[in-house]
């Protein structure tokens, strides 16, 4: 039975950006929308000046836990997540061990539980290992307590065709989804930066767009032949939104996420030799950037997924070819969306809300995330200060990861408050207590 989570009024909160309004929160729900409202009791939160957004879901967060501890765990992770707006994250397979079975996804969740931050849902590996030879317990999985619909071996791309197939296939009997991580491995054999202009002067061995959008060309025409949902992972070339576009406009049920660093930095960043700017796929070019951009907006690409990939600072703070790939995002990610897609008149908040909490849900299939501002909805929604403008410090942040490209860079837009099931898990821009559920779930509970 879920915990009491007390009432709040919201006065004066500008809902998707529109005409202010007053909401009242009660036991988990939205329970009333309007003016001058008023309830005994109450805690009362001043929103005037600030927008109400559905809580954001992330379709691609990589948890490290369990196995990687030194690099981020569960509690850490959705900590983090709730700082940046959340209040859903998917947990990406490549832990250690892999989740490629129902007791490795169930660890995963119950570790969300007992956190309390977030809901937390596992994604489980598409193959056994992340090894890209046979399937992994796709069905065990789903049919598990944390009811797995998304699929990946993110960090690898099952390469393999046939393998690609009876995976879209499989997932068919759940209505379960394939996460594709699409990355051509013959083309990008010691890659690390893309393939252009700059990967030229530096003498770094490039990384060709073809190696992704030959994957994503192959995939939807799979998923065509099967009638299977895709995802494609992080797109980050203007050819694989052409490719994205293409397949939507022949009904192929595809979807698409972009990653806030892409729609935001490019490969001339690389000249610093700096680790904190490689990760997978690269930085693109400029071109790129504003294709994704635009892919963004008219709905090409369906969602912004942060691929948050926290490291220990030794496996960063090094020499570039060395260096791990990868960045954190869930504490910027708002910032950088409201800064390349908000600012420049690209998008409405509206549109954001679809981008970052309607679309991720529904890819997701989480009933409870990701719906409308309305009476009677669960109370899953932040509070963004629009106007505010911070500058961007790792070591400030609560993930445990340092790594983030955006290192001193100011940046507009300020979560205030994220309410979790209704209940606020940050208030005054700082973290508050998890979720009361949480004090039930035994953090080592099967």
């Amino acid at each position: 039975m879920a915990a009491n989570t007390g009432t709040y009024l919201i006065q004066g909160a500008a809902i998707l950006g529109g005409e202010p309004a007053d909401l009242l929160i009660r036991d988990g729900i939205i329970a009333e929308i309007g003016h001058g409202l008023s309830a005994d009791g109450a805690t009362v939160i001043d929103a005037a000046g600030l927008v109400a957004l559905p809580g954001m879901v992330d379709v691609h967060t990589h948890l490290r836990e369990p196995g990687r501890e030194d690099a981020e765990t569960v509690e850490t992770g959705t900590r983090a997540a709730a700082l940046g707006g959340y209040t859903a994250v998917h947990a990406m397979a490549n832990s250690t061990p892999v989740a490629d079975t129902a007791g490795v996804v169930e660890q995963v969740y119950t570790l969300g539980l007992a956190a309390g931050w977030v809901d937390v849902r596992p994604v489980g590996a598409v193959t056994v290992g992340l090894a890209g030879e046979q399937l992994a317990e796709l069905g065990a999985m789903a049919d598990s307590r944390a009811r797995v619909r998304m699929f990946s071996d993110d960090g690898i791309c099952v390469h393999d065709p046939v393998l690609m197939r009876r995976a879209l296939e499989y997932v068919k009997a759940f209505d379960g989804v394939v996460a594709q991580h699409a990355q051509e491995p013959r083309l990008t054999a010691g890659a690390q930066m893309n393939e252009g202009d700059v990967s030229a002067v530096l003498g770094l061995t490039g990384w060709p767009a073809v190696a992704e959008e030959s994957i994503i060309a192959r995939d939807v025409l799979l998923a065509q032949h099967v009638g299977s949902r895709l995802h494609v992972c992080h797109v980050s070339t203007a050819g694989s939104v052409e490719i994205i576009r293409w397949a939507k406009e022949r009904g192929i049920d595809v979807t698409a996420e972009v990653t806030p660093h892409h729609l935001l930095l490019t490969d001339d960043l690389v000249r610093s030799y700096d680790p904190v700017f490689k990760v997978n796929p690269p930085l693109r070019t400029d071109a790129d950037v504003q294709a994704l951009r635009a892919g963004l907006a008219d709905g090409t690409i369906d969602v912004v997924g942060t691929d948050h990939a926290p490291h220990p600072s030794e496996h960063k703070e090094c020499e570039w070819a060395q260096a791990a790939m990868g960045m954190t995002g869930l504490e910027t990610a708002l910032s950088v969306v409201q800064h390349a897609m908000i600012e420049t008149g690209l998008m409405s908040w509206a549109d954001f809300a679809r981008v970052t909490s309607t679309a991720a849900a529904k890819i997701g299939r989480l009933a409870d995330q990701g719906r409308p501002i309305e009476a009677g909805e669960p109370a899953n929604l932040i509070l963004l200060d629009p106007a505010a403008r911070w500058t961007v410090d790792p070591f400030q942040m609560a993930t445990m990861g340092r790594n983030s490209p955006f290192k001193g860079r100011e940046l507009p837009g300020k979560v205030v408050a994220t309410f979790f099931k209704g209940h606020p898990t940050v208030l005054d821009g700082t973290l508050n207590t998890p979720h009361p559920d949480a004090a039930a779930t035994p953090a080592g509970a099967a």
